[in-house]
């Protein structure tokens, strides 16, 4: 029988709330209501306001929700993105969850924007990897979407991605060219991607059938342009290892056709929010 999937808000409510919000319990009333709106304080595109209101839902469903910016808008700063109406004391213990997710998917979308922009006009997509928060890994991707960025596998069950460490641990590239077609016969469908940061490699790659992608990790853009001519109309090619927002442009600029970029998820920096209580009454 196959296991339920992790239920991220679930477990991050039973991290912050504990055994009980004591704080909420003796200082705010019950029966007090008020409005509650999530601002932002910088520049930012959006991520995560559905995800933000299921935590105010989870905490107390009678709860009024609106989200005011849907994923993917690009914000000026100041602008508010969500509110929340109803109990005071449900709000106040929802705040911190909701204002985690909402500033962390926000994070990875406005990075994600970033490098989109940066690449230029190139047909480059920039793309996600799996370096992801365990258990958060389909919230942050689906922010890498909403800033512009696509995703790369999900998960190991999705595609084909050889490496260097499958050929060491394997036979070797003696047998490399026989499990290619093993795997096309099995898994007709499936993708398969693989790596080479030599143009010998990929010059072997390219004489091979049944490649898909062929990335190109850590090469120099020279070594990436020559690639690509040498691959032209046989297979896609990406590029990964020390991208940044400087060189981006230039590697989009060699031809490839995809960036991949691990620190969209894993060194995004959380947005700048607050949630402001007003219009406290009985």
């Amino acid at each position: 029988m196959k296991e339920p999937a992790p239920d991220p808000i679930a477990i991050a409510l039973r991290e912050d709330v504990g055994a009980g919000d004591i704080t909420t319990e003796f200082f705010v009333p019950d029966g007090l209501r008020a409005l509650g709106r999530i601002i932002a304080r910088e520049r930012a595109i959006v991520a995560g306001g559905q995800t933000a209101a299921e935590v105010f839902r989870r905490v107390n469903p009678k709860l009024n929700v609106e989200v005011l910016q849907p994923d993917g808008a690009a914000l000026m700063g100041g602008e508010t993105i969500l509110e929340v109406r109803g109990a005071a004391n449900s709000i106040l213990t929802a705040e911190r969850v909701a204002l985690n997710f909402l500033q962390r998917l926000s994070g990875i979308a406005t990075l994600t924007r970033q490098f989109v922009d940066a690449a230029g006009k190139s047909r480059a997509r920039i793309l996600d990897t799996r370096k992801t928060t365990p258990g958060l890994r389909a919230l942050e991707k689906a922010a890498v979407v909403a800033g512009g960025g696509g995703n790369h596998r999900f998960n190991l069950s999705d595609m084909v991605l050889v490496k260097d460490n499958h050929l060491s641990a394997g036979s070797g590239f003696s047998g490399f060219a026989a499990a290619i077609q093993r795997l096309r016969q099995e898994r007709p469908g499936i993708r398969i991607e693989v790596e080479a940061d030599r143009l010998e490699q990929v010059r072997s790659f390219l004489e091979i059938d049944g490649i898909d992608v062929i990335l190109l990790d850590n090469m120099k853009p020279s070594e990436m342009r020559e690639a690509v001519a040498l691959g032209k109309d046989k297979v896609k090619f990406e590029a990964s290892g020390g991208v940044t927002l400087k060189t981006v442009r230039q590697i989009a600029a060699t031809g490839v056709d995809y960036i991949s970029v691990g620190a969209l998820t894993h060194s995004a920096r959380a947005i700048d929010l607050s949630l402001e209580l007003t219009h406290v009454g009985s």
